[in-house]
């Protein structure tokens, strides 16, 4: 039984507001975490656990969940693409802000924006999409250069973030350009999870990341927050609101995210916000509403 999709109301609004704040806290909680977990430790423990919440519901709502589907090969380089994009995060924040970090990884739907023609031609962009792109580039220009004023160790960490952003933008493309389009979404999700958590592991390994002794209650929260509030709960109430509304209206709100991130950056962690920076985030903000927004609002 399919099920019905309705325009955007306001209990629909007040979710989707909700998870585009969860979102922006996710890279402060990562840093906190920092502070007593190493960075692909905490990715590796992070994706693991979120592995075995959600792989108990999957089996329990949907028994033939495992079933052969033809998404393996293309779920395990998903998820070897969604474990880099993690690396990158992860490491990239030990030499960035959070605020920085949050704004970098949300460039995310340009590249999408970008690659989506060559996987679906009849999808090209239009002139908003054009102009969303347009500003994002400019937004990225101006908050690398105000990084590079700063630090050349914050530019480092802009530099791998914005990579992180680019790896998530060609998860995307993987989930809409292969068999996994038709797979069910908690499983597509799992696949990412689980290869990552074995990617992840396998660099602690090779790494030599020393295993953390004592873990205060701060970070644990804030693992603890990432796993199961953000790739849980988040994660499925947002597979939940794109099958019961239009999936353009919902996407055109993740314009709010980076700012939330921001905010949390500046109010929970201190971080500074300079005046060209605070540009930036407008820039690339109003960079994803356009390149995001309903092409047909009322179809």
């Amino acid at each position: 039984m399919q099920t019905h999709v309705r325009p955007l109301d306001s209990f629909g609004t007040l979710i989707v507001f909700g998870l585009c704040a969860s979102w922006g806290l996710n890279q402060v909680a990562a840093k906190v975490a920092l502070a007593d977990i190493p960075p692909l430790t905490q990715a590796a423990w992070r994706s693991a656990g979120a592995t075995l919440v959600l792989g108990a519901i999957g089996i329990w709502r949907e028994p033939t969940l495992f079933a052969r589907d033809r998404t393996l090969l293309a779920g395990i380089v998903c998820g070897i693409c969604f474990a880099l994009e993690f690396v990158a995060l992860y490491i990239g924040l030990q030499y960035t802000s959070a605020t920085h970090a949050v704004l970098f990884l949300y460039t995310a739907p340009f590249f999408v924006a970008l690659g989506l023609p060559l996987i679906t031609p009849s999808e090209r962009l239009t002139t908003l999409q054009w102009a969303g792109l347009a500003l994002s580039f400019v937004g990225v220009a101006l908050a690398l250069g105000v990084s590079g004023r700063i630090s050349h160790e914050m530019l480092i960490g802009d530099l791998l973030t914005l990579l992180a952003g680019a790896l998530w933008g060609v998860t995307t493309l993987m989930l809409k350009g292969t068999n996994l389009r038709a797979a069910r979404p908690i499983k597509a999700l799992l696949y990412q999870l689980a290869v990552s958590a074995v990617v992840l592991g396998t660099g602690v390994v090779l790494f030599r990341e020393t295993m953390p002794t004592r873990v205060s209650a701060l970070s644990w929260g804030s693992l603890a927050y990432q796993t199961l509030w953000v790739v849980c709960i988040t994660y499925l109430s947002w597979f939940w609101m794109i099958s019961h509304y239009r999936a353009g209206e919902l996407s055109a709100f993740t314009f709010l995210t980076p700012i939330f991130g921001v905010a949390a950056g500046h109010f929970l962690l201190g971080d500074a916000i300079a005046p060209g920076f605070a540009v930036a985030v407008a820039l690339v903000a109003g960079g994803i509403l356009l390149v995001n927004w309903p092409r047909k609002a009322f179809s």
